[in-house]
């Protein structure tokens, strides 16, 4: 397993990787149903490339072997309060070996010895428990439940949030 930052050059497997595992994409990530065509996928990464630059931002695959298994990114970067919000998905075929965690675990520690930030926020619908067993693993707490914070397609969610400090995941025993 590797993470590396998504290029235009990726966008085929992108989409392709969303494509085959849009039923299953779709019961918890919004954008789905706009992801029709190479050409969304080559605007998507190039997009995050332009205006994050890392800055706000950092938009990376997950790749297993030579396949893109899914996407994991610093949704949003708060310099001002060192904090960022992770956000994360895989494909179908590779879920249940540990990759999210591994890729997840990769992230975090960039995030606190690196970008030097003091708090790592995920936030994940309720019912959406494989996604809630990420932070869950990774000795995160629970700080709260936000009722009908997210819009999917046709209905609202309500999610919970989760959240580390640095002098935390410096001293966990998870």
């Amino acid at each position: 397993m590797r993470i590396n930052l998504l290029e235009p050059r990726h966008a085929l497997d992108l989409f392709e990787l969303v494509n085959s595992n849009r039923a299953q994409l779709r019961e918890w990530l919004p954008f789905v149903d706009g992801y029709k065509s190479i050409k969304v996928a080559t605007q998507f990464i190039t997009r995050n490339r332009e205006e994050n630059s890392g800055e706000k931002g950092l938009v990376m695959g997950i790749w297993a072997g030579k396949l893109l298994a899914g996407v994991i990114t610093f949704d949003t970067i708060d310099w001002s309060n060192r904090a960022a919000l992770i956000g994360f998905w895989l494909g179908k075929s590779f879920q249940g070996k540990g990759i999210m965690t591994r890729s997840c675990n990769a992230l975090i520690d960039l995030a606190f010895d690196e970008l030097r930030l003091n708090r790592i926020e995920i936030s994940c619908a309720v019912e959406n428990r494989r996604c809630r067993l990420i932070p869950e693993r990774l000795g995160f707490k629970q700080e709260g439940v936000s009722r009908q914070r997210e819009w999917l397609y046709d209905h609202f969610v309500d999610t919970v949030s989760y959240g580390m400090l640095a002098s935390e995941w410096k001293n966990r025993t998870v």
